[in-house]
Protein backbone atom coordinates (compact mmCIF):
# COMPACT_ATOMS: atom_id res chain seq x y z
CA UNK A 1 0.00 0.00 0.00
CA UNK A 2 1.47 3.58 -0.99
CA UNK A 3 1.00 6.79 0.99
CA UNK A 4 -2.36 8.74 1.52
CA UNK A 5 -2.94 11.76 2.22
CA UNK A 6 -5.90 12.25 4.55
CA UNK A 7 -7.31 16.57 5.17
CA UNK A 8 -9.41 16.89 8.48
CA UNK A 9 -11.28 19.74 8.41
CA UNK A 10 -14.06 21.50 10.80
CA UNK A 11 -16.70 22.75 9.36
CA UNK A 12 -16.74 26.77 8.52
CA UNK A 13 -18.42 29.42 10.55
CA UNK A 14 -22.36 29.17 11.01
CA UNK A 15 -25.23 31.39 10.73
CA UNK A 16 -25.90 31.16 14.72
CA UNK A 17 -27.43 34.78 16.12
CA UNK A 18 -28.65 33.78 19.23
CA UNK A 19 -25.18 32.08 20.05
CA UNK A 20 -26.71 28.45 20.74
CA UNK A 21 -24.65 25.89 21.11
CA UNK A 22 -26.10 23.97 17.88
CA UNK A 23 -25.47 20.43 18.46
CA UNK A 24 -27.44 17.85 16.33
CA UNK A 25 -29.95 20.09 15.90
CA UNK A 26 -31.21 20.82 12.11
CA UNK A 27 -31.50 24.47 10.29
CA UNK A 28 -28.14 25.08 11.04
CA UNK A 29 -25.98 26.40 7.70
CA UNK A 30 -23.04 28.27 7.30
CA UNK A 31 -22.76 31.95 8.01
CA UNK A 32 -21.98 34.51 4.63
CA UNK A 33 -18.62 34.30 6.55
CA UNK A 34 -18.66 30.72 6.60
CA UNK A 35 -19.54 30.23 3.41
CA UNK A 36 -16.93 32.33 1.94
CA UNK A 37 -14.72 30.44 4.39
CA UNK A 38 -15.53 26.64 2.83
CA UNK A 39 -14.46 28.59 -0.56
CA UNK A 40 -11.49 29.31 -0.01
CA UNK A 41 -10.46 26.63 1.36
CA UNK A 42 -12.00 24.73 -1.79
CA UNK A 43 -9.28 27.26 -3.43
CA UNK A 44 -6.56 26.25 -1.20
CA UNK A 45 -7.12 22.60 -2.09
CA UNK A 46 -8.29 23.11 -5.78
CA UNK A 47 -5.02 21.54 -6.93
CA UNK A 48 -4.44 19.10 -4.55
CA UNK A 49 -5.55 16.30 -6.65
CA UNK A 50 -8.54 15.75 -4.07
CA UNK A 51 -10.31 12.82 -5.00
CA UNK A 52 -13.22 12.03 -2.44
CA UNK A 53 -14.75 14.14 0.57
CA UNK A 54 -16.64 12.10 3.52
CA UNK A 55 -18.31 14.51 5.84
CA UNK A 56 -20.63 14.61 8.80
CA UNK A 57 -24.07 14.10 7.99
CA UNK A 58 -25.10 17.50 9.64
CA UNK A 59 -25.70 20.16 7.22
CA UNK A 60 -22.79 22.29 8.37
CA UNK A 61 -20.35 19.92 7.74
CA UNK A 62 -22.19 18.52 4.22
CA UNK A 63 -22.25 22.38 2.81
CA UNK A 64 -18.96 23.14 3.91
CA UNK A 65 -17.86 20.15 1.69
CA UNK A 66 -20.05 21.14 -1.58
CA UNK A 67 -18.46 24.33 -1.60
CA UNK A 68 -15.21 22.98 -1.46
CA UNK A 69 -15.85 20.61 -4.19
CA UNK A 70 -17.30 23.59 -6.25
CA UNK A 71 -13.99 25.10 -6.44
CA UNK A 72 -11.91 21.91 -6.79
CA UNK A 73 -10.76 21.52 -10.73
CA UNK A 74 -12.13 17.99 -11.17
CA UNK A 75 -15.54 17.18 -8.86
CA UNK A 76 -14.22 14.74 -5.74
CA UNK A 77 -16.99 11.75 -4.59
CA UNK A 78 -18.97 13.53 -1.42
CA UNK A 79 -19.95 10.44 0.81
CA UNK A 80 -21.58 11.24 4.33
CA UNK A 81 -20.22 9.34 7.62
CA UNK A 82 -22.42 9.24 10.73
CA UNK A 83 -19.00 8.33 12.67
CA UNK A 84 -17.79 11.85 11.99
CA UNK A 85 -21.32 13.46 13.63
CA UNK A 86 -20.37 15.77 16.31
CA UNK A 87 -19.85 14.84 20.24
CA UNK A 88 -22.62 12.75 21.78
CA UNK A 89 -22.76 14.72 24.97
CA UNK A 90 -24.03 17.81 22.39
CA UNK A 91 -27.73 16.38 22.01
CA UNK A 92 -27.89 17.18 26.04
CA UNK A 93 -26.46 20.18 25.69
CA UNK A 94 -28.19 21.56 22.44
CA UNK A 95 -30.47 24.76 21.85
CA UNK A 96 -29.06 26.43 24.80
CA UNK A 97 -27.30 29.69 24.74
CA UNK A 98 -24.02 28.77 25.92
CA UNK A 99 -24.35 30.93 29.16
CA UNK A 100 -27.19 29.25 30.07
CA UNK A 101 -25.58 25.48 30.08
CA UNK A 102 -23.51 25.24 33.59
CA UNK A 103 -26.89 26.84 34.88
CA UNK A 104 -29.19 24.66 33.11
CA UNK A 105 -27.48 21.55 32.25
CA UNK A 106 -25.98 20.26 35.64
CA UNK A 107 -24.32 17.27 34.24
CA UNK A 108 -22.00 19.64 32.50
CA UNK A 109 -19.86 19.61 35.32
CA UNK A 110 -19.42 16.13 34.92
CA UNK A 111 -18.37 16.17 31.24
CA UNK A 112 -15.66 18.83 31.86
CA UNK A 113 -14.22 16.57 34.52
CA UNK A 114 -13.96 13.46 32.72
CA UNK A 115 -15.46 12.51 29.71
CA UNK A 116 -16.88 9.30 29.16
CA UNK A 117 -18.43 8.56 33.02
CA UNK A 118 -22.19 9.92 32.00
CA UNK A 119 -24.20 7.85 29.79
CA UNK A 120 -24.50 9.04 26.26
CA UNK A 121 -21.08 10.50 26.71
CA UNK A 122 -17.67 9.50 24.93
CA UNK A 123 -14.60 9.36 26.50
CA UNK A 124 -11.81 11.31 24.28
CA UNK A 125 -10.44 7.90 22.65
CA UNK A 126 -14.04 7.11 21.72
CA UNK A 127 -14.96 10.51 20.60
CA UNK A 128 -11.27 11.06 18.51
CA UNK A 129 -10.98 7.21 17.52
CA UNK A 130 -14.40 7.72 15.62
CA UNK A 131 -12.53 10.12 13.48
CA UNK A 132 -9.46 8.05 13.10
CA UNK A 133 -11.12 5.15 12.14
CA UNK A 134 -12.96 6.75 9.07
CA UNK A 135 -9.76 7.91 7.83
CA UNK A 136 -7.96 4.53 8.22
CA UNK A 137 -10.82 3.04 6.40
CA UNK A 138 -10.96 5.31 3.53
CA UNK A 139 -6.81 4.86 3.21
CA UNK A 140 -7.39 1.42 2.81
CA UNK A 141 -9.91 1.54 0.23
CA UNK A 142 -8.34 4.21 -1.88
CA UNK A 143 -4.73 3.84 -1.38
CA UNK A 144 -2.35 6.31 -2.65
CA UNK A 145 -5.86 8.97 -3.31
CA UNK A 146 -5.68 12.43 -1.69
CA UNK A 147 -8.89 12.80 0.77
CA UNK A 148 -11.04 14.90 2.57
CA UNK A 149 -13.20 14.42 6.05
CA UNK A 150 -15.07 17.48 7.05
CA UNK A 151 -16.18 16.87 11.11
CA UNK A 152 -16.79 18.88 14.31
CA UNK A 153 -14.33 20.38 16.73
CA UNK A 154 -14.24 17.97 19.51
CA UNK A 155 -14.24 14.79 17.46
CA UNK A 156 -11.17 16.43 15.44
CA UNK A 157 -9.30 17.93 18.20
CA UNK A 158 -9.63 14.17 20.42
CA UNK A 159 -8.39 12.43 17.30
CA UNK A 160 -5.15 15.19 17.09
CA UNK A 161 -4.40 14.08 21.04
CA UNK A 162 -4.47 10.32 19.79
CA UNK A 163 -2.40 11.29 16.65
CA UNK A 164 0.17 13.30 19.34
CA UNK A 165 -0.23 10.58 21.81
CA UNK A 166 -1.28 13.01 24.50
CA UNK A 167 -3.04 12.76 28.01
CA UNK A 168 -6.93 12.71 27.73
CA UNK A 169 -7.86 15.51 28.92
CA UNK A 170 -10.41 18.37 28.51
CA UNK A 171 -7.23 21.09 28.95
CA UNK A 172 -5.58 19.04 25.94
CA UNK A 173 -8.65 18.97 23.71
CA UNK A 174 -9.12 22.86 23.98
CA UNK A 175 -5.05 22.92 23.86
CA UNK A 176 -4.76 22.40 19.78
CA UNK A 177 -7.91 23.72 18.54
CA UNK A 178 -9.02 22.87 15.01
CA UNK A 179 -10.74 26.81 13.97
CA UNK A 180 -13.79 26.54 11.51
CA UNK A 181 -12.16 25.83 7.95
CA UNK A 182 -8.94 24.70 9.71
CA UNK A 183 -7.23 21.79 9.26
CA UNK A 184 -4.96 19.06 9.83
CA UNK A 185 -2.89 17.81 7.30
CA UNK A 186 -2.14 13.81 7.86
CA UNK A 187 0.23 11.32 5.62
CA UNK A 188 -0.39 7.90 5.71
CA UNK A 189 1.21 4.67 4.70
CA UNK A 190 -1.15 2.15 4.32
CA UNK A 191 -3.39 2.85 7.05
CA UNK A 192 -0.88 4.38 9.66
CA UNK A 193 -0.50 7.96 9.94
CA UNK A 194 3.18 9.22 9.69
CA UNK A 195 2.83 12.47 9.73
CA UNK A 196 0.51 15.47 10.52
CA UNK A 197 0.57 19.58 10.15
CA UNK A 198 -2.03 21.89 11.09
CA UNK A 199 -3.29 24.57 8.76
CA UNK A 200 -5.20 27.49 9.89
CA UNK A 201 -8.03 28.50 8.06
CA UNK A 202 -7.89 31.13 4.87
CA UNK A 203 -7.94 34.72 6.01
CA UNK A 204 -11.05 36.04 5.21
CA UNK A 205 -12.21 39.63 5.00
CA UNK A 206 -15.69 39.35 6.91
CA UNK A 207 -18.64 39.68 4.69
CA UNK A 208 -21.14 42.43 5.24
CA UNK A 209 -23.80 39.87 5.64
CA UNK A 210 -21.83 38.41 8.72
CA UNK A 211 -21.48 41.54 10.44
CA UNK A 212 -23.97 41.40 13.96
CA UNK A 213 -24.66 44.57 15.69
Amino acid sequence: MGSTRVYLIRHADVENPRRLLYGHLDGFQLSALGRAQALAVGDRLSSSGLKRIVHSPLARAHETAELINSRLASPAILEADPELREAEFSRYLQGLPYWQIPVRRPLWFVHKAKRGLLPGDEAIGALGGRVLEVMKRIAREHPGETMAIVSHADPLQAAWILLDGRAHNERELYRKVVDRAGLLQVDLEGDKPVAWEYFPPPKISTPASAVTS
